[in-house]
């Protein structure tokens, strides 16, 4: 099964490749909190031009490079 994943574009200073920021929510198993916590991915933009700030979907790939294992599916929001 593929994963896929919705984030914003943090950076963008790899050639063909942007780090994207995956948020995600979960509760704490003691405490029962709502917490966030996020991971940077590393996604190949397969010639889509893309800005800092825009929101994107990246789909898991076949391992591009040693940290590279997803692409650039779809620009869902483009930043101002």
């Amino acid at each position: 099964m593929q994963k896929v994943f919705e984030g914003i574009v943090v950076s963008l200073k790899m050639q063909n490749t942007a780090v994207v920021k995956v948020p995600r929510r979960f509760v704490h198993p003691l405490y029962k909190k709502v917490l966030k916590k996020s991971k940077k991915i590393k996604a190949d933009t397969a010639g889509i031009p893309l800005n800092i700030g825009d929101k994107v979907r990246i789909g898991e790939v076949r391992p591009l490079s040693k940290e590279k294992n997803f692409k650039v599916v779809e620009v869902l929001k483009k930043a101002i």
